[in-house]
């Protein structure tokens, strides 16, 4: 009896971690333009692989310029992916040491109180870690 459920939880693991989501969460901390490139590269790699990972960026330090409406370079791509569900994820400490305004960023971001602490919050919750850049 006592194998049998032993079995049968393994079967219950196997079965919730072969359809588990996943979830990557990728931390920029640079304004390199093309690390900014390689990320959208990355993200459209993943989702031609695999259209339902669950994709997000958070930009914080100088990785915030990726955001930027005067400094991006990917803008029209952020707004794509923004549309097949990527996260585009500003740190509103950095904003503000930057005294950076919302009305400077591309419109549809998302905005967390600590970059840093977003990245390990999502960490906690199962998500995969990328630490973009070369």
């Amino acid at each position: 009896m006592k194998s049998l459920f032993i079995t049968i939880w393994a079967i219950i693991l196997i079965t919730n971690f072969a359809n588990a989501q996943l979830k990557i969460v990728f931390q920029l901390t640079t304004n390199d333009t093309l690390v900014h490139k390689a990320v959208i590269r990355q993200f459209n790699n993943i989702l031609k692989e695999d259209s339902t990972v669950k994709l997000a960026v958070i930009c914080h330090g100088p990785g915030i310029e990726m955001l930027m409406k005067e400094k991006t370079i990917v803008k029209i791509s952020i707004q794509e992916l923004s549309k097949k569900g990527v996260e585009f994820i500003a740190c509103e400490n950095t904003m503000t040491e930057k005294k950076i305004e919302k009305s400077q960023l591309i419109e549809g971001l998302k905005y967390v109180k600590a970059g840093i602490i977003e990245v390990a919050k999502r960490q906690s919750e199962g998500w995969s870690y990328i630490k973009a850049g070369f």
